[in-house]
């Protein structure tokens, strides 16, 4: 490996911390703003975690940034009420209940003189939801921003009409090879005399100006077909028989999965450019974009045995892999080294930063403690309840005690702590690599 090489992969390194610190800046930032706004009292906003490298105080409030750039939080007072007897501070010997009583009283160590009214858990539950909501909110804010602003000035690679190649046979997909058999037919293509440079404007009389329809033109057609090309300034009509054979799978958006579908077949390869997309395509594109964010985090315990086989069995490492910091930092080096123009590398750290918060949002939505999402799910199900005894003209249950579920909360992060290590080591020894 040169000396280049290794200063690009630490300079794509280095930026992507740089947008991961941001991220996590720009998350707590959400959760600050709001807890602010409705007067509760923040002793600490910290990003990273570990030992603190720098801090100032404002306020009432700490602003710092720690050793360990993996995350950051910002501390409120007052998290979790009291318990039933209103104290803070009571001792058990069962560990699950000293879990919550740990919790609790931690909720309430760096209480002062005035602090009653400024308590989290005393705000009403839709201020609550709002608090916990606008950090990981502050990451989709920031995901679509990215996306949208690379999508309409930078843009996509796209598949034109133009030809950019012809296949001289016809040769099953599925096969994996190039060269042709004698065995194998002339492709339909190479046979209409379908030229290098030629640019489809019409497929069977019908105009067409993008390649997602001439292409489900082409695999819905088996036998005769007439194609209009633009060639040296000048239309001309050929003649092609499209034959039957195993293609690429796509789905629903039209992009290529995994498998084979049988279909109608022409035999040439479309030339790809880089097109600025529209605002309405970049918000449809954008919407895609979250379909499959929530796919792949419905999909995760799916794809353990996989990562665990890439981890420890020299298993391959598929494209769709989970990727933890560590693997998204050596994409970005490995972006800075691309053989593309300076501005494409920009564009794919833009990428590779937008899918990183909107995998924050996305993470930090599920409704479990200690996610945003716990909290938020605390709220709502307290709202209901005293909705509910108010309707039915009941007592009023008071706050759901959030506390009660830190036993599950530390199960849950145990879970994710395993799943991210088990990541890391998969990231270090077997990562995934742009293709």
């Amino acid at each position: 490996m040169s000396m280049t090489t290794i200063l690009l992969t630490i300079l794509g390194i280095a930026v992507f911390a740089v947008g991961l610190l941001f991220s996590i800046a720009w998350h707590e930032l959400g959760h600050l703003s709001t807890a602010k706004l409705f007067g509760i009292r923040v002793p600490q906003y910290m990003v990273g975690f570990g030992p603190t490298v720098w801090s100032r105080k404002r306020g009432d409030t700490e602003y710092g940034i720690k050793a360990i750039p993996a995350g950051g939080y910002i501390r409120m007072i007052g998290m979790f009420p009291p318990g039933p007897d209103g104290k803070l501070e009571a001792r058990s010997t069962s560990p699950w209940r000293g879990m919550i009583e740990d919790a609790r009283s931690a909720a309430f160590e760096e209480l002062e003189p005035g602090d009653e009214k400024r308590l989290f858990y005393t705000r009403k539950p839709w201020k609550r939801v709002i608090v916990m909501f606008a950090g990981p909110f502050m990451n989709l804010i920031l995901a679509v921003a990215i996306f949208l602003g690379v999508a309409m000035t930078f843009g996509f690679q796209t598949q034109t009409t133009d030809v950019a190649g012809v296949q001289k046979c016809v040769i099953s997909q599925s096969e994996k090879r190039e060269t042709c058999k004698k065995s194998d037919p002339v492709s339909p293509a190479k046979a209409a005399g379908l030229k290098v440079g030629d640019k489809i404007v019409a497929f069977n009389g019908q105009k067409i100006d993008e390649w997602s329809v001439l292409s489900d033109k082409i695999r819905d057609t088996i036998g005769p077909a007439t194609i209009t090309v633009r060639r040296d300034g000048q239309e001309k009509t050929l003649h092609a028989v499209l034959q039957k054979n195993a293609v690429a799978k796509k789905d629903s958006h039209g992009e290529v999965v995994p498998g084979f579908v049988t279909a109608g077949y022409l035999g040439f390869a479309a030339r790809t450019e880089i097109v600025p997309l529209s605002f309405g395509d970049s918000v449809v594109r954008m919407g895609d974009m979250i379909e499959n964010g929530v796919d792949s985090i419905i999909a995760l315990p799916s794809k353990i045995p996989a990562l665990w086989d890439a981890a420890f069995n020299d298993g391959e490492r598929a494209d769709d892999s989970p990727v933890g910091v560590i693997g998204a930092a050596r994409i970005g080096g490995e972006v800075m080294n691309l053989d593309v123009p300076a501005q494409n590398q920009v564009a794919m750290m833009l990428f590779l930063l937008a899918g990183f918060n909107l995998s924050l949002f996305l993470f930090n939505m599920l409704p479990l403690l200690p996610l945003d999402g716990g909290h938020i799910a605390g709220a709502l199900w307290e709202a209901l309840r005293r909705n509910t005894a108010r309707v039915f003209k009941r007592p009023d249950p008071g706050p759901f005690d959030v506390a009660r579920l830190m036993p599950v909360a530390y199960v849950v992060a145990g879970v994710f702590i395993c799943f991210t290590l088990l990541v890391l080591v998969a990231d270090v020894v077997n990562p995934v690599k742009i293709s």
